[in-house]
């Protein structure tokens, strides 16, 4: 498998080196690898096991991955996090929030966004799969370090309702240079964005009054991820069917963080030598870098089952006027890089 781990249980079978992690309540995941790692490289997937929806993250001077459990609704009621000093050494810290500790998240715990301030550690995510009428949608939880345990901040979700047809799932939140958090939701087609309140208890209305602003752009399915370069604001999504071959990811750049956000093209697609279903990103920028990172889920070529999701890692550059270059999905992954400049979030 690529990538080292603390807790890793390998096997050799049928020629093909498979890796797997131990999961209380859950049965180990394998995924069959056929391109050993590159020394001194990450390797794709850097994470063993099926993880999806990718959130990463800079804490101080080590690299975070939170993903999805990716498995049946019903059993994706726990998250797992991985850290690394380095891009290519990655430790697993399981069960960083689970369903006892959100008395109202029965399963589909879902996309975790996370972020530091003042010391806390902040991670929203969805749950429930809700619809309309039903309990569930995007909640928070807190923890004092990185790794948790995080508990339940609201007991209750900060977001429980359908608004402008957008299901509460997939948030992504953003802190803007003026100090404003922003946070942008949605599924089934359409994309929200609201302002939080900063102890991240509820919302505030924004510049027109209202709580609640969509700004779904074309071709919006899911996945909304938000960041600013340059003084501007890049807006990316997913398209597509998550349980299919054509997940993409699609973005768009404007002038301030509530849009209009035109799109401008895909940047992430399947490729027929690598791998299908590639979505669901997140970026990370290396502090005091001009370097950045996107971090996203694939499916192997020959799965065919939707829950079936690698996380992956690859490099992503941009043109001389700033547009996005299509990324080209690795099996190497990224060199190991160690931050020199610690984070400050």
């Amino acid at each position: 498998m690529h990538g080292h781990f603390k807790k890793p249980l390998l096997s050799i079978a049928a020629g093909l080196l498979l890796a797997a992690v131990t999961l209380t309540g859950a049965t180990a995941q394998l995924i069959p690898q056929v391109h050993p790692a590159k020394a001194g490289y990450s390797g794709n997937p850097v994470l063993p096991g099926w993880y999806a929806d990718p959130e990463g993250v800079v804490y101080g001077k080590d690299y975070w991955i939170f993903p999805t459990y990716s498995a049946r609704y019903e059993d994706q009621v726990f998250f797992d996090a991985f850290s690394s000093p380095d891009l290519v050494h990655w430790t697993r810290h399981h069960g960083v929030l689970d369903s006892s500790q959100v008395k109202w998240a029965k399963k589909a715990m879902w996309a975790p966004a996370v972020l530091e301030k003042q010391g806390k550690y902040y991670l929203f995510f969805g749950a429930n799969d809700v619809h309309e009428g039903e309990i569930g949608g995007i909640g928070v939880a807190v923890a004092d370090k990185p790794q948790g345990p995080y508990k339940d901040l609201l007991g209750k979700p900060l977001i429980g309702h359908i608004k402008n047809g957008a299901q509460p799932i997939d948030q992504y939140v953003f802190h803007d240079t003026d100090g404003s958090y922003y946070m942008y939701y949605g599924g089934w087609g359409h994309c929200n964005v609201v302002k939080l309140k900063n102890d991240f208890t509820g919302l505030l209305p924004l510049e027109d009054g209202t709580l609640y602003k969509e700004v779904t752009p074309d071709g919006y399915t899911e996945g909304p991820f938000m960041f600013k370069k340059g003084g501007k604001y890049y807006f990316m999504w997913s398209e597509g069917g998550w349980g299919g071959p054509d997940y993409r990811v699609a973005y768009a750049i404007a002038d301030n963080p509530l849009g209009p956000f035109k799109r401008i093209g895909t940047i992430l697609e399947q490729d027929s030598a690598v791998a299908t279903g590639a979505g669901h990103h997140s970026v990370i920028k290396v502090p005091g870098e001009d370097r950045y990172y996107i971090v996203y889920h694939r499916r192997p070529l020959g799965e065919t089952k939707a829950n079936n999701r690698a996380t992956c890692i690859d490099e992503l550059h941009f043109d001389k006027d700033g547009k996005i270059l299509p990324v080209k999905m690795t099996f190497e992954g990224v060199k190991a890089h160690r931050i020199k400049k610690a984070a400050k979030n």
